[in-house]
């Protein structure tokens, strides 16, 4: 379990998401803050337009970022390397500012549509968000490409301080509602992309017209314009078969909010929206495991890859499998210290929201085998086939458990998808899962986490102490089981004492 693919994947995880684990833990500081000065409705508003701005950044991308990280690794001239950058900012910077202005322009039916009623302001402040979100996603692949962790890391902690400076100023100080949460948020986006682009403009900068350019010979601004029209179809190709796939996961998360917001109201949208916040240390890892994951997948041999996608794997189903046991075991008391009364549901959708996102991290997985042999659209019928199941329980359960309910849902969805996706690419790449020992991890986890949540109180010094020896319990229990080999816990051992003495 430190073997390098590993110990390179932790490097980048925790370089890419360093700033994602402060911001996550300040979001949680200042959970408490938002969850009294905005309403349930506010929060399911702009929760819920948050998703829709993730959403349409992937559409918007078009595939481009997965190309570019794909192509950038094979070939590794400077010039084709600064051409495929421009290619791909260009083309997203264009289509992102014209789906903005169009939002703007028509905030109040599309409030009506996706908040069912007039309420234009978060509109607009979504139109900022989209455009923000969508070109920083580039420019951050573009930072992940060079693997430049260090200005990576600057230009996300300058964002998070940022959007929580913004954020509680205009939702605290200045009662602005969730158009003030969103402006919050993408502000700083905005902000910080600028800076990004500023650093990055040697290698976006065209190159000058040389003498003769003009009379249309190899180096003219007119061959060049051909050239990259070509290049940007070509990367099209690679990356929009990427696009429905993605998108139709991830729409997973958006359709749930929608379901709740037509069907009870935004008020169970916003306990659906507060759990999601208190899942936040997996949602963490999981978007830490989506950054660092496809340079390395990519970047391996096809002789050293099936392997290294076996050792992942079962690390990430260890470490997110403990991590989904103790929100479990601890929701109540994550929900009491976080969130103001009238979120106190959201205890219930907590534990089946945090199982959720951590299967989403898993898709990458099946993504990348597929992107490696450009059959990128391979997915596509999981993630079909997973909204299906998803929309099927959504009808079945929202209407006696709500927020619950819809969590739930998002759990069978996701184990289907992932289910399909490994039927669709296990003949692409044939990956030695150990799947004994992947099994009985998870079947020791769910027999913690059920077992002491259905005999241990919910409070009370002695319910609480019996949870937490429950949650300190599963690593020894995983050793126990054989799901952990003591020499890998060993090489972990030697690997922290190693750093430590580094440092």
């Amino acid at each position: 379990m430190a073997s390098h693919p590993l110990r390179r994947l932790a490097a980048s995880g925790l370089a890419y998401q360093s700033s994602s684990l402060i911001s996550g833990v300040l979001a949680l500081v200042t959970l408490p803050l938002y969850t009294r000065h905005l309403t349930g409705a506010e929060l399911g508003a702009a929760e819920t337009l948050l998703t829709w701005i993730i959403l349409a950044s992937i559409l918007l991308r078009a595939g481009l970022q997965e190309a570019m990280l794909r192509h950038w690794f094979h070939d590794d001239d400077p010039d084709r390397r600064s051409r495929l950058a421009r290619r791909v900012t260009g083309w997203v910077l264009l289509t992102s500012t014209a789906v903005a202005a169009l939002v703007v322009v028509a905030a109040e039916p599309l409030s009506e549509l996706l908040l069912n009623r007039s309420w234009p302001g978060p509109l607009r402040a979504t139109a900022l968000g989209i455009w923000a979100f969508t070109n920083l996603e580039v420019m951050n692949a573009l930072l992940r490409a060079q693997e430049a962790r260090l200005v990576y890391l600057v230009a996300a902690l300058s964002n998070v301080g940022l959007t929580v400076t913004a954020t509680v100023v205009l939702v605290v100080g200045l009662d602005g509602g969730a158009s003030g949460y969103l402006l919050g948020n993408y502000a700083a986006s905005a902000v910080v992309l600028a800076g990004l682009a500023w650093s990055q403009r040697g290698l976006l900068r065209r190159p000058a017209a040389r003498p003769g350019d003009a009379d249309g010979g190899d180096g003219s601004p007119a061959v060049r314009a051909r050239a990259d029209r070509d290049g940007l179809r070509e990367l099209l190709r690679f990356g929009l078969p990427t696009v429905p796939p993605e998108a139709a996961v991830f729409a997973l998360n958006l359709v749930d909010r929608q379901w709740l917001t037509h069907e009870v109201g935004l008020e169970a949208t916003g306990v659906y929206s507060a759990a999601a916040k208190l899942a936040t240390l997996v949602i963490v890892v999981a978007r830490a495991f989506q950054a660092a994951w496809p340079p390395l997948a990519y970047d391996l041999s096809d002789e050293e890859a099936p392997k290294a996608y076996a050792h992942v794997v079962r690390a990430y189903v260890l470490l997110l499998g403990w991590m989904v046991v103790g929100l479990t075991l601890l929701r109540h008391q994550v929900t009491d210290l976080l969130v103001g009364p009238a979120f106190a549901d959201a205890a219930g959708a907590l534990p089946w929201l945090a199982v959720g996102w951590a299967l989403w991290g898993l898709t990458w997985v099946f993504t990348t085998i597929a992107g490696r042999h450009h059959v990128t659209g391979r997915t596509l019928p999981a993630a079909l086939l997973g909204l299906a199941v998803n929309v099927l329980a959504l009808w079945l359960l929202v209407p006696s458990l709500e927020a619950t309910g819809a969590a739930i849902a998002l759990v069978a969805a996701y184990v289907v998808a992932l289910g399909v996706a490994h039927l669709r690419t296990r003949r692409l790449m044939v990956v030695p899962f150990d799947r004994v020992r992947i099994a009985s991890s998870v079947a020791l986890l769910v027999v913690v986490a059920a077992g002491l949540d259905a005999v241990a109180a919910p409070d009370g010094v002695g319910g609480i102490a019996l949870r937490l020896a429950g949650c300190a319990a599963v690593p020894p229990l995983l050793v126990l089981v054989g799901a952990v080999r003591p020499s890998e816990v060993r090489a972990v051992v030697r690997v922290i004492t190693s750093r430590r003495r580094a440092v």
